[in-house]
């Protein structure tokens, strides 16, 4: 069974689509590990940038919905978490200002800056803890992925060009 899930997900173009965005969901990896390693496998960069930003937006809503009360919760329940989830608040915390200053754009511009520390999940993060609606968080972020993965794509597909 695993053998046959693991030659789907590797051998077949679907297969590496679900994988890429699967990926693309983790948090660090995030779209920026996303789209080098669909193309990696085998996906042609349309289809690795596709897979990634879907991948990598999936978890947004539900990190600017849910995240503060899953602190809340891990701080209750798994008190040896409390001092993850305050590094995690901190990082956000420090992230906010230029979220802050330029609102919709400094939101955009953080999560679009394909560095660590930055990104989707970072983004939403940050826009938990400032108590941002979805509605004025997820076009922003939505924009900040794309602008990353126009940029990352950008560098994968030089590299790929100058080494294949």
């Amino acid at each position: 069974m695993l053998e046959t899930i693991s030659l789907f997900l590797h051998e077949t173009v679907v297969g590496k689509f679900i994988f890429t965005l699967l990926f693309s969901m983790l948090p660090v990896f995030e779209l920026r590990g996303g789209i080098p390693l669909g193309v990696s496998m085998g996906l042609s960069v349309p289809a690795s940038f596709t897979a990634a930003v879907i991948g990598n937006m999936i978890p947004v809503p539900f990190i600017i919905l849910f995240v503060r009360r899953v602190f809340q919760w891990i701080r209750k329940n798994i008190s040896f978490l409390g001092g993850f989830v305050e590094k995690l608040e901190r990082r956000a915390d420090e992230k906010k200002d230029v979220v802050l200053k330029y609102e919709f754009w400094g939101l955009m511009i953080l999560v679009a800056i394909p560095l660590p520390g930055t990104g989707a999940w970072t983004g939403a993060l940050v826009a938990a803890i400032l108590d941002m609606r979805l509605k004025k968080a997820l076009p922003s972020i939505t924009l900040g992925v794309l602008t990353a993965g126009l940029i990352i794509t950008a560098v994968t597909y030089g590299a790929v060009r100058v080494f294949f």
